[in-house]
């Protein structure tokens, strides 16, 4: 479910390239970032066994999004500050971070539901 709604979430606030100031809708997409950087990391330690699946939904939102420089730097940055964030302090799966998954996969969907509706054309 958050895969389609990243996806959508993508098409719907997609920016050429030259237009780089600050969207209205940044601080989701940071915020967006984070979540799939943690995802990425803690799927793998609980053996969901997807791979790149988090890190490749995390290039197709930028791919999409074309952000560059700064913008770019502080979407990166967030998405690295989740995965390491987890990394630092789970070694294995625990119930804390099965509850982590379950946390974010529900404000993922949410951030894409909302920002594609608020932003989408």
């Amino acid at each position: 479910m958050l895969k389609g709604l990243i996806f959508a979430i993508a098409l719907a606030v997609a920016t050429p390239a030259e237009a780089q100031p600050a969207a209205p809708f940044d601080a989701d997409l940071i915020r967006l970032a984070e979540i799939l950087g943690s995802l990425h990391y803690l799927r793998d330690i609980c053996k969901f066994s997807e791979g790149q699946k988090w890190r490749n939904e995390m290039q197709a939102l930028i791919d999409a999004e074309v952000p560059a420089g700064e913008r770019r730097a502080r979407i990166v940055a967030s998405f690295n500050r989740g995965y390491r964030g987890f990394q630092q302090t789970h070694r294995t799966c625990t119930p804390a971070a099965e509850f982590a998954i379950r946390k974010y996969l529900d404000e993922g969907a949410k951030i894409a539901r909302d920002v594609t509706a608020r932003y989408a054309n």
